[in-house]
């Protein structure tokens, strides 16, 4: 196995890996200029590819979960956390903003639940499971760690969903009508912008999420942990991994994205992993996970 180490900038993010079986993988990465990363495993014979642009496998029949379960290549330098979306809502069918309103799953979201569960359960073990504290993520986090082992779910305020003020409750498409300002402030481009009615500014939203985020990473180095969270705070991690990047587009109930974190450097491994929804007739709209999320 060899590593082909190139000279990009953080808007090319890619590295490139060439192993002794002959075939390679693209990563999308988030390092200084000279990009310089070690491979600690060797990886099955899939080829995956996985940029800022796109969030699709090269082979799509495989995924990051078709890693054997047994094996292991972390390392005690980094944590691998597995964040994932929450399941889906009625408020997220109706396309009505929750925010910090603690809207439960609907059966939809239930059954996302238990398949993002089963897959995890087939992966490599998780050490702990993290939540938001909110319903909607908690019971996905709860259905997780029953089925990986039994684990209990540690609850932390600072992954719930960023506070949209006046816009809760609200169905978006009506939001410009019925409140006007507090829709003028979120459509705003300023991050520092508050909406109105108690609602948080993105650079909040970034500051304590990823903040709780970084607090998990460094109590579990060398461990496999979940964090299950939602649609406007995993974007906000995105936005930390890849600062400079395009946006990580929708994000999807119960998808996996996978980050390693070290203690000074996020990395995304795997982004918008929605394989074990396909076919199943589960994999609904998920509003709330782009530009609109709440």
């Amino acid at each position: 196995m060899s590593v082909v180490r190139t000279q990009c900038g953080l808007a090319d993010g890619l590295l490139s890996l060439r192993f002794s079986a002959g075939f390679k993988i693209a990563v999308c990465v988030k390092f200084p200029e000279t990009i310089n990363t070690l491979v600690h495993c060797y990886l099955p014979k899939q080829i995956f590819a996985l940029t800022r642009q796109s969030t699709q496998l090269a082979n799509p029949s495989h995924s990051l979960s078709m890693l054997d379960s047994n094996s292991s290549c972390m390392d005690g330098s980094y944590a691998d956390i597995v964040v994932v979306r929450h399941g889906e809502t009625e408020w997220n069918a109706d396309g009505r903003i929750q925010g910090h309103l603690d809207v439960e799953l609907n059966e939809a979201g239930k059954q996302q639940a238990v398949l993002v569960a089963d897959r995890l359960s087939k992966e490599p073990k998780i050490s702990a499971v993290y939540s938001s504290d909110l319903k909607r993520a908690l019971v996905t986090a709860e259905t997780i760690a029953a089925r990986c082992g039994g684990l209990e779910v540690i609850t932390d305020p600072d992954l719930r969903e960023r506070n949209l003020g006046d816009l809760q409750g609200i169905v978006f498409r009506e939001a410009s009508k019925l409140s006007p300002k507090a829709h003028k402030a979120f459509l705003s481009c300023r991050t520092d912008q508050d909406i109105p009615g108690g609602g948080e500014s993105l650079d909040r939203l970034f500051q304590r999420c990823t903040s709780s985020l970084q607090r998990i990473g460094k109590k579990h180095k060398g461990e496999r942990v979940v964090v299950v969270s939602h649609g406007g705070v995993i974007r906000s991690l995105y936005q930390r991994a890849c600062p400079n990047g395009k946006s990580g587009g929708k994000v999807l109930n119960t998808s996996v994205n996978i980050f390693h974190l070290s203690d000074e450097e996020w990395t995304i491994k795997s982004w918008g992993d929605v394989s074990h929804l396909q076919q199943t007739g589960y994999l609904k709209s998920g509003f709330g996970g782009d530009k609109t999320s709440g």
